[in-house]
């Protein structure tokens, strides 16, 4: 599932379809829709429009999908769809070769079935204890998502029937029968009733995988996603493992290495969109956002400023971000790893056009790299992967370019009123040197003073001191966004933050204070723990 898709184009192609509109062709009732625009979701990916509509028939369905095309919403909407809440028998049963993918679906099946009440889903696999997974079971649940083994432990014990399944699914089929699962699947499907809906999906279609098939599915309807291949040779791509909670910390410190190139960031939803961008801005990027719940002349807006230079970020969905031809992206980063293979073509396609050079940079997370997998192996390229840019790699390319930009000034003249001004100070007994010296501290901290010592706070404010500067590497927008970023103010709502070279400060809403304090104690700025007092 995919953003919203916007009302124009900006290449001038037709309008699509509103999100209601392209979930409810596939035959989905109001209520999950709702669900999926809660999520953010706003267009079908291709398997989910090959496989629901098929599934919702009643008809069985093989299906040729990797993990990360949207599969699991393929067979999650249907069985959400067709599950009677009425009745707490298990009516739909899930198998998954490991744990972290039963988890995984469990999780996703959830959020599809939020606003359908009484749909009860249980995940069932090995490693937990199976005395808590009885306990569920008793209390009836009409989903269960379970790995092979543990759900015919439970059957073997007699606290699992399956009497009343009218849906079962075989997810990932190829794995689970190289793992050595094809008895236990073989025993579990023959204890459902024979008349039973069958949906199979398999990154490839074995043999083993089409006897299967052929065995347990009647007439089924097939379905699979064509890919294409990478064609954008000029693209250097790289990943960064990182965590889900440090994203923004890795993307600012990748953002400062390429300061004044021209950058797409792709979310994989509109909420998402909505908070990068706050992020950024809350630590000082110039950046705006782009997806469809935004009116087209807002999108107009956006994009004139992005292709104008105003904006040097722009923030986007997959689908908002179509018909976007801007020549001069230098970075594509995927702050969220893309759903399906396709949309990472179509992401990393924006750089490294008119035979220049482009970079795309992939955030992945420990849950995503069998994403990666599929990626590297049907693009046909190899992703490599690096270390993120320690503070120090920062700041050094922040003041090499800097002396760049100094050197380039004096260069291109027009310097005389600057001149006198300097002279004055001169004439007062400062060396050049020094006075050259005070700018730069000035300018690497970002403020107007040199101390953070012995001045009252701005009226209705409360200044708080940080025990951290300029020699840990600290900036002002460092500050700013951590501030704004853990306690949820927003960033006007602060005063002046000043930078001093072991300690700063910043001035927060005197009636948050304390829970600025409280919260902050608790958290890490540029990554490491700083003491926080008034």
């Amino acid at each position: 599932m995919t953003e919203p898709a916007p009302d124009r184009r900006d290449d001038g192609t037709p309008p699509a379809p509103g999100q209601a509109d392209l979930f409810g062709a596939l035959g989905i009732s109001d209520p999950l829709i709702r669900a999926i625009k809660e999520l953010g979701f706003e267009e079908p990916t291709p398997i989910q429009t090959q496989a629901v509509p098929a599934a919702l028939a009643g008809r069985d369905v093989i299906g040729q999908a990797q993990t990360g095309t949207g599969k699991t919403a393929a067979f999650g909407i249907p069985i959400v769809e067709r599950v009677d809440p009425a009745d707490r028998r298990v009516q739909a049963v899930i198998l998954c070769p490991t744990r972290e993918l039963a988890v995984q679906v469990a999780e996703e099946l959830f959020k599809i079935a939020r606003f359908r009440r009484g749909i009860v889903v249980a995940p069932i696999y090995g490693g937990q204890q199976i005395e808590r997974q009885i306990t569920a079971l008793r209390k009836g649940v009409q989903v269960v998502i379970g790995t092979p083994g543990r759900v015919l432990d439970h059957i073997h014990r007699r606290t699992l029937s399956l009497d009343a399944v009218r849906i079962a699914v075989l997810d990932e089929a190829d794995e689970m029968l190289d793992m050595g699962f094809r008895d236990d699947i073989t025993e579990i499907l023959d204890k459902t009733p024979k008349d039973r809906q069958t949906l199979l999906f398999s990154a490839t279609l074995s043999p083993e995988i089409l006897h299967l098939a052929q065995r347990y599915l009647h007439d089924p309807v097939e379905v699979r996603t064509v890919h294409r291949e990478l064609t954008v040779p000029l693209t250097e791509q790289v990943y960064f493992e990182v965590r889900e909670s440090d994203k923004i910390e890795a993307l600012s410190r990748l953002l400062d290495l390429s300061e004044g190139e021209k950058g797409l960031i792709f979310c994989n939803t509109k909420r998402g969109v909505d908070e990068v961008v706050s992020q950024l801005r809350a630590r000082g990027y110039a950046a705006e956002g782009l997806h469809g719940d935004m009116k087209q002349n807002q999108r107009d807006r956006v994009m004139a400023r992005f292709r104008q230079g105003a904006i040097d970020l722009l923030v986007a969905t997959d689908v908002a971000a179509r018909g976007i031809d801007v020549t001069d992206i230098t970075t594509v980063y995927n702050y969220d790893m893309p759903q399906d293979e396709e949309y990472y073509v179509h992401r990393i396609g924006r750089t490294g056009r008119a035979g220049k050079t482009g970079k795309a940079y992939t955030f992945v997370t420990g849950r995503e790299h069998w994403k990666l997998r599929d990626i590297q192996k049907y693009t046909k390229t190899k992703i490599t992967q690096r270390n993120l840019p320690s503070l120090a790699d920062v700041e050094e390319v922040r003041t090499h370019l800097f002396e760049d930009r100094l050197r380039r000034t004096i260069e291109a003249g027009g310097l005389e009123k600057q001149t006198s001004r300097l002279e004055r100070l001169m004439l007062e007994g400062y060396s050049s040197l020094d006075i050259a010296a005070a700018l730069l501290r000035l300018q690497e901290g970002e403020v107007g003073a040199p101390s953070v010592d012995g001045r009252q706070s701005t009226p209705g404010t409360v200044r708080l001191e940080i025990g951290a500067g300029r020699n840990q590497n600290v900036r002002h927008r460092d500050i700013l966004g951590a501030f704004a970023g853990e306690t949820g103010i927003r960033g006007e709502l602060f005063g002046l933050i000043e930078v001093g070279d072991d300690k700063s400060s910043i001035e927060v809403p005197e009636e948050e204070a304390d829970r600025v304090i409280q919260v902050m104690s608790r958290r890490r700025i540029k990554g490491r723990p700083v003491e926080i007092s008034r």
